[in-house]
């Protein structure tokens, strides 16, 4: 039985974007798990092709990182040596490195990791792949699952794809054709002032459109 598992330890919209390469592992696997951040959990639990969501709070992934803590860094090696994984991906953003996550399943027993370094290995890693440029995150991310061997389906075609049933939505939807702005970020510097967003949602509703603002319950101010 090919037991992979995969990890992504970024927020809930880089999980989301993983998805159809977690989709091209899944394929070719008995079982695929998901190793993320708190703030990936919500998505993870979203994708389809994902059998177990694992958390652990990375000291050195996000922009305000977890302080480290020895014990939950055994913890969690234990955890997934016991759960005794083939293979494991790393996926990463650009300015990231797999490495640490690569020593731990390394300590875990995992017999085979990939992932896209820029940063010498050492042997770390089975499969240090490199990163073509100008790839959409998507794009980067199935071009890893490739290299670790992932192909997606006959049929799917590597868009987005949830679990279903979502809760509805029909009573906030107007019938007439929408826009949904989300005007928040992860990282202050990338979204826009509170003014030039609305701004861009007045320029929206002048041009015909609906427009639909959302965001996460940290973001209820802005949005």
């Amino acid at each position: 039985m090919s037991r992979v598992l995969a990890v992504r330890l970024d927020s809930d919209g880089d999980v989301l974007l993983t998805g159809p390469a977690l989709r091209a592992l899944a394929a070719s696997a008995d079982r695929l798990d998901l190793l993320v951040s708190p703030a990936g959990r919500a998505a993870a639990e979203l994708l389809p092709a994902v059998a177990e969501v694992l958390v652990f709070d990375a000291p050195w992934s996000g922009y305000a990182p977890a302080p480290v803590d020895a014990g939950a860094v055994h913890a969690l090696v234990d955890s997934l040596a016991a759960r005794r994984y083939d293979r494991a991906v790393i996926f990463t953003s650009f300015h990231q490195s797999p490495l640490p996550t690569a020593l731990l399943a390394r300590l875990a027993g995992i017999g085979f990791v990939a992932a896209t370094s820029e940063d010498y290995p050492g042997s770390l890693l089975d499969v240090r792949h490199r990163r073509p440029d100008g790839l959409h995150e998507v794009e980067a991310a199935l071009d890893l699952a490739h290299a670790a061997g992932g192909a997606l389906p006959d049929g799917d075609r590597g868009r987005l794809a949830v679990r279903g049933p979502l809760p509805p939505v029909d009573h906030l939807v107007p019938a007439a054709p929408y826009v949904v702005l989300h005007p928040c970020a992860s990282v202050p510097a990338r979204s826009p002032e509170p003014g030039h967003a609305a701004a861009i949602a007045a320029a929206l509703r002048a041009a015909g459109w609906a427009v639909l603002v959302t965001g996460g319950r940290g973001e209820r101010e802005l949005a």
